[in-house]
């Protein structure tokens, strides 16, 4: 049910195409945020589900291992709504299993470049446009189990996020006078495009053994969680990792 928790704001959500971050993007509508929508490929299929409520949003094309890319992005953002209130950085990629000794140099670039680079770009170039502003604003980082939980044949994953979860309690840190509030959300399994087996399926069951309450988790529900972190719900929390992972213990 929406209660304006996001009126009036400007939200930027990476990774708006589909998946978590497209759910992102339609509850932070719900709630009265305008949306800036990042994607590699600026899709307008999220645009016209917000547009189609009476929303109002924008897409961008975004390489978010672009330092350059995600300047423009919040440049857009500026330009189109002439501030820019919080951002949930979503986009990210996920590789095939392989173990580290046969892991491919380049595949391993690739996945710190957008898994890593890409939330440290859009959330750096976030938090200086806020610092422009004179301070305030939230941003909400994705962040994995994964970053926790060594998973064998997963390793660039896991030290992409990893790295997502200290930056996040780093910037945290340094942006806590500002009244920049920088926390990051880190799923378990989560029914997405990105991650989809079959019911059943050796994977499914793997996932399953280490989940508790033996469900994956929605984008809508992750959702839920970036609204938490991103409104004034969460207004005395920074610099924390939110686990909406269905029990799985990180610690």
């Amino acid at each position: 049910m929406a209660t304006g928790k996001l009126e009036g704001k400007v939200a930027i959500v990476t990774g708006a195409a589909s998946g978590i971050g497209q759910a992102v993007a339609l509850r932070f509508a719900e709630e009265g945020a305008r949306l800036v929508l990042a994607d590699l490929n600026a899709s307008d299929a999220t645009l016209s589900q917000i547009v189609a409520r009476g929303g109002e949003a924008m897409t961008v094309a975004v390489d978010t291992s672009s330092k350059d890319s995600c300047d423009a992005m919040v440049a857009a953002a500026v330009e189109r709504f002439g501030r820019v209130d919080t951002g949930v950085f979503a986009a990210g990629i996920r590789q095939d299993p392989v173990s580290v000794l046969d892991l491919d140099l380049a595949a391993l670039q690739k996945m710190l470049d957008i898994n890593m680079m890409g939330v440290f770009h859009s959330a750096r170039a976030l938090a200086r446009q806020l610092v422009a502003q004179g301070g305030g604003g939230t941003i909400v980082n994705l962040a994995s189990t994964a970053g926790k939980i060594p998973i064998p044949g997963s390793g660039p994953y896991c030290m992409a996020k990893a790295a997502v979860i200290m930056l996040t309690k780093v910037m945290a840190l340094e942006l806590a006078e500002l009244g920049i509030r920088v926390n990051a959300l880190a799923p378990g399994f989560t029914s997405t495009p990105m991650w989809d087996p079959e019911k059943g399926s050796d994977e499914d069951l793997w996932a399953m053994s280490m989940t508790p309450m033996k469900r994956t988790g929605t984008p809508e529900e992750q959702a839920e969680a970036c609204l938490f972190l991103a409104s004034e719900a969460s207004s005395y929390t920074t610099g924390q990792v939110l686990y909406s992972a269905g029990g799985q213990f990180v610690d």
